[in-house]
């Protein structure tokens, strides 16, 4: 999954942070900070990742949901944020923010997250379902009953049909470039179903029987239900009101809010959806009569805010993490504010498998990295929004075993000699390999942290060249095959909890010309690999998490395509009104369905 996407302001984070959507932890790189204390209040720790991403499953959930202790009905939340609002379609939300907020409070999907506050873990219970889905034996057909009594915002009854409409709509690539694939990668025929726009609605994938859907897949897909969870398999009517260019700006809801008024990247109201009924869902509350959301604001004017807790602030909320300057007076003075915990992320650098061809070379860049220095200078608080890392997939998968690839590199430590010692084994002396890596130009933080990895690079014997850009181009230029560097910065997020969310998307190998790079930013291609994928698939769901492991192993120790940099982590500040606050660690924002205003 993507990470939320900054448009103008980002001056709490720098170039790993352009990320395409875990955990975070002490400088071990051990997941070890995170988690609240039953108020809310952030406390680091080193006992590990506090809270799974969907580490458990609840077919039986039942409708309503349990009632939040201390909740109270009414007013309004304000929400703020540095980060802008990318399209909030149902079938391309593919940003943590849009993702969560369309998940929490406006769509309703086939499956859903609750938190289960004794552990902090997320656990997956039904939505629309009434359970989480029926698999075949081999996990190529599922059947979900959708319940009754679900309402559109109109009014309008939801039908099998309607799910289905909106599950054929994720197929099109062509108007949701920015969705996930995961419809084309596992459903009947996805490799050449088009999505209604171009292939109409005859799709022998899918079949509708009154209230029930059959999903046909071209291979074993058991993490379906998880799948189920997004907002592209929400519910959408067909017809004209559903054309994409319109529906992005109102889509229509089924859960408890919808929108009132939106300014893409700006800002978004919502209201009360009348036509929701908590008896319908297991997992949602509408406590608050209004949410006002606001993008694309100054970082150092949301800390100013939530620090001060004075009148309107006191209803307010920031899913942005605190700025490094900040954390020690919001530690100090607003603990009880203050929420750390983890988020599904790792960060990465990906050198070109099609230019960077030796792999000393790429792993000489894993030993130049100037990891702590660029942390710094990207504004992180190490430790607690970033840590350390080894494993490609972060703390809190499970099955995942902590192995350093590069046996005699201490984590999050740079060492010139041993790259200059690697780069020479490869047949090049200081002085004579190139690495072009895209350099934001237009925010200071960005321009700060590229200072750092050029000084690290030019220490390790490198000639780094910059490719500048700015902040609005980098995602299209990284995303281009095309453009002219070797090396591209970002990461990935949990989908959710197991590698078969993080190996295809990331490294399965991708038809460059018609899918460009996608998610697989180091262009990374190897058949024997991509075997490995399928035949971890097609293993029983208990045996898949040690064998996603020892994928991750060897990916690292035969190929190291890509060095991990940092993991993520979240420490987020609240208004003292606002109750229900807690991390949700499948998007790494807080547990928004839950929330209410405390008088």
């Amino acid at each position: 999954m993507r990470l939320k996407k900054p448009i103008i302001a980002v001056s709490t984070v720098a170039l790993m942070a352009l990320a395409a959507c875990g955990g975070s932890g002490d400088p071990t790189g051990t997941g070890g900070t995170g988690g609240t204390d039953g108020n809310g209040v952030g406390e680091e720790t080193s006992a590990g990742p506090q809270g799974a991403a969907g580490a458990g499953k609840d077919p039986t959930a039942q409708a309503p949901a349990p009632e939040i202790e201390g909740a109270q009905e009414g007013g309004t939340v304000t929400v703020i944020s540095a980060s802008g609002l990318n399209s909030m379609d149902p079938s391309e939300a593919y940003y943590t923010n849009t993702a969560a907020i369309l998940q929490n409070l406006v769509v309703r999907s086939l499956t859903q997250y609750v938190r289960d506050d004794a552990t902090g873990d997320m656990v997956l219970v039904p939505d629309l379902a009434t359970d989480l889905g029926t698999p075949n034996k081999d996990f190529t057909e599922w059947e979900f009953t959708i319940r009754d009594g679900v309402k559109f915002e109109n009014g309008q009854e939801v039908t099998a049909k309607d799910v289905a409409f909106g599950i054929m709509r994720s197929f099109d690539r062509a108007s949701f470039p920015e969705g996930a694939a995961y419809s084309n990668d596992y459903f009947l025929d996805g490799d050449t179903y088009k999505g209604p726009y171009k292939s109409g609605t005859d799709y022998k994938g899918i079949e509708v029987d009154g209230m029930t859907l059959t999903l046909k897949m071209s291979a074993p897909f058991p993490d379906m239900p998880y799948w189920g969870a997004f907002p592209a398999i929400s519910p959408i009517p067909e017809g004209d009101v559903s054309n994409p260019a319109d529906y992005a700006l109102h889509p229509w809801a089924t859960g408890p809010y919808m929108f009132d008024q939106y300014t893409p990247e700006k800002a978004l109201t919502l209201v009360k959806n009348p036509h929701w009924d908590a008896d319908t869902d297991p997992g949602r509350h509408q406590y608050v009569d209004k949410w006002d959301m606001s993008f694309d604001d100054d970082s150092a004017k949301i800390d100013a805010i939530m620090l001060a807790d004075e009148g309107e602030g006191q209803t307010t909320f920031t899913y942005d993490n605190i700025q490094a300057a900040n954390f020690l007076e919001a530690k100090e003075e607003a603990a009880d504010r203050l929420t750390i915990g983890t988020d599904p992320c790792t960060f990465m650098w990906y050198p070109d498998y099609r230019e960077i061809t030796e792999i000393e070379v790429r792993q000489a860049l894993a030993y130049a990295y100037p990891y702590e220095a660029a942390l710094e200078a990207s504004g992180a608080i190490i430790g607690v929004t970033n840590s350390y890392g080894t494993n490609i997939m972060p703390p809190g998968i499970p099955g995942r075993e902590e192995f350093n690839p590069l046996p005699d590199h201490e984590i999050g430590t740079t060492d010139p000699e041993k790259a200059k010692e690697l780069l020479k084994e490869a047949g090049y002396a200081p002085g004579e390999y190139e690495i072009s890596f895209l350099a934001i130009t237009d925010d200071p933080t960005y321009v700060a942290a590229t200072e750092q990895i050029v000084k690290g690079l030019e220490e390790a014997g490198f000639v780094p060249k910059p490719f500048a850009t700015t902040i609005a181009d980098y995602s299209t230029l990284r995303s281009d095959p095309a453009t002219k560097v070797n090396v591209r910065s970002g990461g990935w997020c949990s989908d959710w909890p197991s590698g078969g969310s993080w190996f295809p998307p990331v490294f399965e190998t991708t038809n460059l010309e018609e899918e460009g790079l996608g998610a697989n930013y180091a262009a990374f291609s190897e058949p024997e690999f991509d075997k490995e994928i399928d035949r971890i698939l097609q293993l029983d769901l208990t045996e898949q998490p040690a064998e996603w492991n020892k994928l991750d192993m060897k990916l690292q120790e035969e190929w190291f395509p890509v060095f991990v940099t940092a993991y993520g982590g979240v420490a987020m500040m609240r208004g003292s009104k606002i109750g229900g606050f807690e991390v949700d660690p499948t998007f790494g924002l807080p547990t928004m369905k839950n929330m209410f205003i405390s008088e």
